[in-house]
């Protein structure tokens, strides 16, 4: 009977762990960090735009430094519509409650620039006309007025 409530104690905890939510976590990192969160909500596998922005835009150097450089935290809410392409349960779940307090309208591609509570602090509906650079001189822009009074 101990091994038994044991197991199912563990079992209960690591599901809780496993279950932990990756805008908190984001949270957590862009405050002890200093860092803002870059929100981005993405068709990979139906949307031509939001294709298209990961191809120009996150899969650049220039937005790969921007993580390096320590300045934002990435957070992709991805709704693939192809049965191959399916995330798991708990992320589904997860990018429908982001959808929930951040895109209720469902426009897709949608990016937004949060900082470490949460907070709104730019948005981007669609893709974004700039380029990789234009586009990573705005969030430095943004991360700049933030932690430099």
């Amino acid at each position: 009977m101990k091994t038994l409530l044991n197991t199912l104690v563990l079992t209960l905890l690591c599901y809780t762990i496993h279950a932990q939510n990756r805008l908190n976590v984001a949270k957590q990192q862009a405050i002890t960090q200093h860092k803002l969160i870059l929100l981005n909500f993405s068709g990979s596998d139906w949307c031509i735009p939001c294709i298209k922005l990961h191809k120009n835009i996150i899969d650049s150097e220039q937005f790969k430094q921007l993580i390096n450089d320590q300045i934002i935290v990435f957070l992709n809410a991805d709704f693939p519509r192809s049965k191959k392409n399916q995330l798991p349960v708990e992320q589904k779940k997860e990018n429908a409650n982001l959808a929930d307090q951040y895109n209720s309208t469902g426009i897709f591609p949608y990016t937004l620039l949060l900082d470490a509570n949460g907070k709104i602090l730019k948005s981007w509906a669609g893709l974004p006309p700039e380029d990789p650079a234009n586009f990573c001189d705005e969030i430095r822009t943004v991360y700049n007025q933030i932690t430099r009074p």
